[in-house]
């Protein structure tokens, strides 16, 4: 059963590229869990869940290890997030709104994404001397991984309290994205982040109507 979720264990190939199950199913999963997230579902809570621990299993196999771990926090924020959609705010007594955040605060957020950044990217390129038993090789890519993992949480966590720059987050994401896994030879993973950049862009575009209409 272990060898089901080894990247070396293959589905199907396609256009010559062979396709594991455990990136297959996860692609399935996450691109179902962004469209409905686009779309303000809550139901992308369980199908993210999925897409989080499919993706944790591949991360590790391919030595991204910050992205790896980006999955754990993933997993605690998509059940905030379904709390935090569905429960009343306590001064209007209606549910979360979309909106952006005070321009003070987006420049706030943006500096401490950066800083932490740096701090994980260097924190992960010597993982391995420091973790040894569990990160037996030399992180790849560790501060452009690192960033795109840090920005990551920051556009969830703006995401979970609606706020529209959330979105501009994962654009940026997205487009490192699909040049990192096209490197570490996971295309079809970059190939998703070809889609999750198409889903970022339209999502952006649907919050700004919805906030229109609020108004």
């Amino acid at each position: 059963m272990i060898e089901f979720w080894s990247i070396n264990t293959i589905a199907f190939n396609l256009m010559g590229y062979p396709m594991s199950y455990v990136e297959f199913l996860g692609t399935i999963f996450s691109v179902w869990s962004v469209w409905l997230i686009s779309q303000r579902k809550i139901l992308t809570l369980a199908v993210g869940i999925v897409s989080v621990l499919l993706y944790m299993v591949l991360f590790y196999q391919i030595r991204l290890y910050a992205d790896m771990l980006e999955q754990v926090y993933y997993l605690v924020i998509s059940v905030y997030g379904w709390w935090r959609w569905i429960t009343p705010e306590p001064d209007t007594g209606k549910v979360l709104q979309v909106r952006y955040s005070p321009p003070r605060k987006i420049v706030l957020i943006a500096a401490i994404t950066i800083a932490i950044s740096f701090a994980t990217g260097a924190l992960m390129s010597k993982i391995h001397l420091l973790l040894p038993a569990i990160f037996i090789e030399k992180a790849s890519f560790p501060y452009l991984d690192a960033l795109t993992t840090i920005m990551s949480f920051t556009a969830m966590w703006l995401m979970v309290q609606k706020r529209i720059e959330s979105w501009y987050y994962w654009i940026i994401v997205d487009v490192i994205g699909i040049w990192l896994y096209y490197v570490k030879e996971v295309k079809f993973v970059a190939f998703l982040y070809v889609i999750f950049l198409f889903i970022a862009i339209n999502g952006s575009i649907s919050w700004l109507k919805t906030a229109k209409i609020q108004d």
